[in-house]
């Protein structure tokens, strides 16, 4: 599924299930992180980071605990970038040589409408929910205001490791083109410096398929979005998560 959206010269790996991974792990560090947390939430935090360790046996890196830093995201190997992210029956994980990739974000959430009262307006702007309004009526069949939700989610985990900072839902405004499974996030904010240029935005691509929607964006050292448009894709569903964040990706 993922591969799809990312593509060679990036890692990935997925699974659906906790019980199909193999692979180093988990790790002691790794363990103390979760012994106090509930056995669903132990079992996605391992097979996330098991599935991290796979992709980076594809760039040749050896395996090693992968922690979070200070607010929360994980710190990779030297000299490498990446990201996870899990939800109810998908997790996966990206990585790639930080020599060719200056960052990359991905989100994975169950195919549901946001809910709770104000929660879209939380994580929504009123130029997305015009938008939203319209594709509703268009394309009924897909959870929009979810997939602006994990497009954000997606740009913040690309974001903050290139700056150190948050960036809120209202700090960034989604479009998305419904038939070619992209979108684009433009920054409200002054965004980070790569490859000599100022990021004003970012590019991803989206996909939904047997109840999972994923994003995912991925920017080149030459400042360039390099992810894969994956055509007209197919269904999504999940249970919102808070409309404030820190810099975790899971």
């Amino acid at each position: 599924m993922i591969e799809q959206l990312l593509t060679a010269p990036m890692a990935v790996a997925e699974a659906f299930h906790d019980d199909v991974v193999e692979g180093v792990g988990p790790y002691e560090a790794e363990e103390r992180l979760v012994a106090d947390a509930v056995p669903r939430r132990r079992r996605e935090f391992t097979t996330v980071r098991v599935l991290a360790r796979q992709a980076l046996a594809e760039l040749r890196i050896a395996p090693s605990p992968i922690l979070p830093g200070p607010l929360g995201a994980p710190v990779w190997p030297g000299g490498v970038v990446g990201s996870m992210t899990h939800c109810a029956g998908y997790r996966a994980a990206a990585v790639a040589y930080g020599g060719d990739f200056a960052a990359i974000g991905i989100d994975a959430e169950p195919h549901l409408p946001i809910e709770g009262i104000g929660t879209l307006d939380l994580v929504t702007v009123p130029q997305e929910r015009a938008w939203l309004a319209a594709l509703r009526v268009r394309r009924p069949e897909v959870c929009w205001d979810r997939l602006v939700f994990s497009a954000k989610e997606s740009v913040y985990k690309a974001w903050f490791p290139l700056t150190g900072r948050r960036l809120d839902f209202d700090e960034a405004v989604v479009t998305v083109d419904p038939d070619l499974g992209t979108f684009h996030a433009r920054l409200l904010v002054d965004g980070p410096e790569v490859g000599g240029r100022r990021i004003r935005g970012f590019d991803g691509g989206w996909l939904h398929r047997d109840g999972i929607l994923l994003t995912a964006v991925a920017l080149t050292r030459g400042a360039a979005n390099a992810v894969r448009a994956p055509g007209v894709v197919g269904s999504v569903s999940g249970h919102p998560r808070p409309a404030t964040r820190s810099a975790s990706a899971r």
